[in-house]
């Protein structure tokens, strides 16, 4: 499994409306291709940024799969209006869980 991070600013002020949009697109990642869970972490220095955490079985499963979707517009109309700037998105793997 590999994980999509987006650090995803948002418009101060705006924090309760975007946690709430993610939750409601959660529904779009459960339901998608190779997608096997979804975590919204909020930064406590910053309260109005956040990371969006979304494991995939592959990276053509959320770059190819999900992004060419119905459920990434859906995603995207409910969360975009709340980003004070281009959401930042990685991948990454798992190299060591030591405890």
């Amino acid at each position: 499994m590999i994980y999509e991070i987006a650090e995803i600013d948002i418009t101060p002020g705006s924090e309760n409306q975007f946690e709430l949009a993610v939750k409601e697109a959660s529904k779009q990642f459960r339901n998608a291709k190779g997608c096997q869970s979804l975590k919204l972490e909020r930064c406590i220095e910053n309260r109005s940024r956040y990371h969006l955490v979304v494991g995939w079985n592959s990276v053509e499963d959320h770059m190819e799969s999900f992004r060419n979707s119905e459920g990434f517009q859906v995603w995207r109309q409910l969360a975009s209006p709340f980003f004070s700037s281009p959401p930042r998105v990685e991948h990454y793997e798992s190299i060591l869980d030591a405890f």
